[in-house]
């Protein structure tokens, strides 16, 4: 929802393992964005789906709502790549730059919103 990562759309892959709702869903990131807290391989860092945090009553929707808050606001605590996070804290116009840049090159088209 918010720049620079709204100029495009980010495709997630949410794998429900047997044992659900016992044990966590994983997330998985299939387009490549530039956040710390999403590692090369589309690795998310998310809390509420370990399995130290996990609770068999959420649901699907509020996972993908979680996924939507840590895109939109990174955070210092939920961070898988230390060079990104390092990057946002002391540099942040070169990495919002650079986060705009890898969006516009590797984020899909976003669909048009249906008229009126």
């Amino acid at each position: 929802n918010k720049p620079p990562y709204n100029t495009g759309a980010f495709r997630f892959e949410l794998t429900f393992s047997p044992q659900h709702p016992l044990a966590p869903p994983r997330a998985t990131l299939r387009t490549s964005i530039y956040h710390p807290g999403v590692d090369l391989t589309g690795c998310v860092c998310q809390p509420l789906t370990s399995a130290q945090h996990w609770v068999p009553t959420t649901r699907a929707t509020q996972v993908l709502q979680d996924l939507l808050l840590l895109l939109d606001n990174p955070d210092p605590q939920r961070v898988l790549r230390q060079d990104l996070a390092h990057e946002l804290q002391h540099q942040p116009e070169v990495f919002w730059l650079r986060a705009e840049e890898h969006t516009r090159c590797h984020a899909e088209t976003r669909p048009k919103s249906p008229a009126p």
